[in-house]
């Protein structure tokens, strides 16, 4: 597939592997900022898309540096960064988490705020060595969503999420390794091969298992313990369900034979 342009050219889609999508914030000029159209056509793109590994990575120096509020006017300010934050930004995160397969964030550049929810949003993220990663609303007087909250403190933990969200400073890809912000920090030269070696990797998995196995592990972060009867229930089924697929059959004979399985994702 010819990599094909989006959202006027600031998001780049191409398939740069079998079963991997890669989707590219190319907005370099106002640093991978995040505006309505690159928000709205990304949930629109991941609606639609069927890979069964994204890749989502950034052009330039920077992965994003947020929401795009440089262009908002003083007289209708609050409006407009309220309307940005409560509707496409959050649709935007809703289908990462959402969407079927695996994502891989492939950090080539700083990733600060919006950004960096973005990047947490994904189910791995790999950093380049060097990036930046931060939190900045204690520095312009924003009180961040509840639920960004929640994600980064399922992601890193009560402590490091007081870190980045109260005292505001950007740390290194590496105190983010250590933080569990991201799980791989690699030189910059290698970050595209190495997200594309993980993207197909796991693309190459059972389609049904992965995912099954993110719907799980959502339904396990969103609820607490113990489950609802009626979501036990439906995850037990789930699991019962793969018993009877074509695909376990296939990946235990092919396991056994010492060869490639031959996916049919029934």
């Amino acid at each position: 597939m010819a990599a094909e342009e989006l959202a006027s050219g600031k998001l780049v889609l191409d398939e740069p592997a079998e079963h991997v999508a890669r989707i590219r914030i190319s907005n370099p000029e106002k640093r991978g900022a995040l505006d309505h159209e690159i928000l709205d056509t990304l949930a629109g793109l991941l609606a639609r898309l069927e890979a069964r590994c994204l890749v989502l990575t950034g052009d330039g120096p920077v992965f994003s540096a947020g929401y795009d509020i440089g262009s908002f006017t003083d007289d209708s300010f609050s409006e407009q960064a309220e309307s940005l934050v409560a509707h496409p930004f959050t649709a935007a995160i809703e289908a990462i988490e959402r969407y079927r397969y695996p994502i891989v964030a492939a950090i080539n550049g700083h990733a600060i705020g919006g950004g960096l929810e973005v990047a947490v949003a994904c189910d791995m993220r790999i950093a380049a060595h060097g990036v930046r990663l931060g939190m900045p609303p204690a520095k312009i007087g924003l009180i961040y969503s509840h639920t960004g909250l929640r994600k980064f403190i399922e992601v890193c933990g009560v402590a490091n999420t007081n870190e980045l969200f109260l005292l505001g400073r950007n740390v290194d890809a590496e105190r983010g390794y250590e933080m569990g912000l991201v799980n791989a920090v690699v030189e910059p030269g290698r970050l595209e091969e190495e997200a594309l070696g993980l993207a197909a990797a796991i693309g190459a998995n059972a389609p049904l298992s992965l995912e099954g196995n993110k719907r799980a592990i959502r339904a396990l972060r969103e609820n607490p313990w113990p489950l609802p009867p009626e979501l036990e229930r439906e995850l037990v089924e789930l699991r019962e369900s793969c018993f009877f697929s074509e695909d376990f059959r296939e990946g235990v004979a092919a396991f056994g034979e010492k060869r490639p399985p031959r996916w049919r994702n029934r």
